[in-house]
């Protein structure tokens, strides 16, 4: 759990805090706090309370988004920090179209999880 840059945070279009991923999921905030030190979520401290937030696009209807606790387990692995991590996944790549995050979303995490791999080479 880090706190991160402006510039980081601008990539990131939208946020939530813990209860509010709990209540998405419908599990105990405890059970949120488990995800993030499992590494399954990236949870940073934001604002001015310093409250620890998740990208609103890791969390889908009433789960996690599918493939993105092995994407992050592949990046943790080439030694990606949990901003670079965040970088990475929300930066756009025409290529994809769009951004790592915005595909795992759109259940082409197969493709993200082969450019994660590839960024170990």
């Amino acid at each position: 759990m880090t706190e991160i840059d402006a510039k980081i945070d601008a990539l990131v279009p939208a946020w939530l805090n813990l209860p509010d991923i709990a209540e998405k999921l419908g599990v105990e905030v405890t059970r949120v706090r488990q995800l993030v030190k499992e590494g399954q979520l990236i949870a940073v401290r934001r604002g001015e309370n310093r409250v620890l937030m998740v990208p609103a696009d890791f969390i889908g209807e009433d789960k996690v988004v599918k493939g993105l606790a092995g994407t992050l387990t592949l990046l943790r692995d080439d030694g990606f920090s949990d901003e670079e991590m965040l970088e990475w996944l929300f930066t756009e790549d025409p290529t994809l179209p769009g951004t790592p995050a915005q595909a795992l979303r759109e259940n082409r995490g197969t493709e993200v999880k082969r450019r994660a791999q590839a960024l170990a080479v």
